[in-house]
């Protein structure tokens, strides 16, 4: 299996960073309100319990989700399948349903065509996604791909503008 790792933007792995400080900063607040208040300012102690029991939850969430994005996203391609991974969400494409891979040199986009299905007599048209890995890494994923299914139509788009 063949693997590329997804390639994030410094604003979007500073976000991320960002958000993970976040995380922090809200777990040691909520510990430090229950160490210092506990129960006992609480009418109702049940309440209490619940909010400092979802706010560890949804920091402690947050944190896995942010850094299984960062550390686990990543496309691969082996025999049969094309993966697409980001973070705990993972999707599986057939190579035989790839019609189409497209280089627009002009936007510096790498984009991925499927074939279209029929249903009740009516052709749907196919999906598609755009590849974000490193720019050198274009050439290695296409001749993957290609590997597995040389009858896919690889194109190379330069269109100018008509400036």
């Amino acid at each position: 299996m063949k693997t590329f790792k997804y390639q994030f933007t410094k604003l979007i792995k500073a976000l991320i960073y960002v958000a993970l400080i976040l995380c922090a900063v809200g777990f040691g607040i909520t510990l430090y309100q229950v160490i210092r208040y506990g129960l006992a300012s609480a009418p109702n102690p049940e309440y209490k319990i619940i909010q400092y029991v979802l706010m560890f939850a949804v920091s402690v969430a947050l944190a896995v989700i942010l850094v299984s994005i960062l550390k686990n996203s990543y496309y691969a391609v082996d025999d049969k399948y094309f993966t697409t991974c980001f973070g705990l969400i993972k999707s599986k494409f057939e190579i035989e349903k790839v019609q189409t891979i497209l280089l627009d040199t002009k936007l510096n986009k790498l984009s991925v065509y499927f074939k279209g299905e029929i249903k009740d007599g009516v052709e749907t048209e196919g999906q598609f996604i755009v590849i974000v890995v490193n720019e050198e890494w274009y050439n290695d994923f296409v001749t993957a791909i290609l590997k597995v299914n040389p009858t896919i139509e690889y194109r190379i788009s330069c269109n100018e503008d008509d400036k």
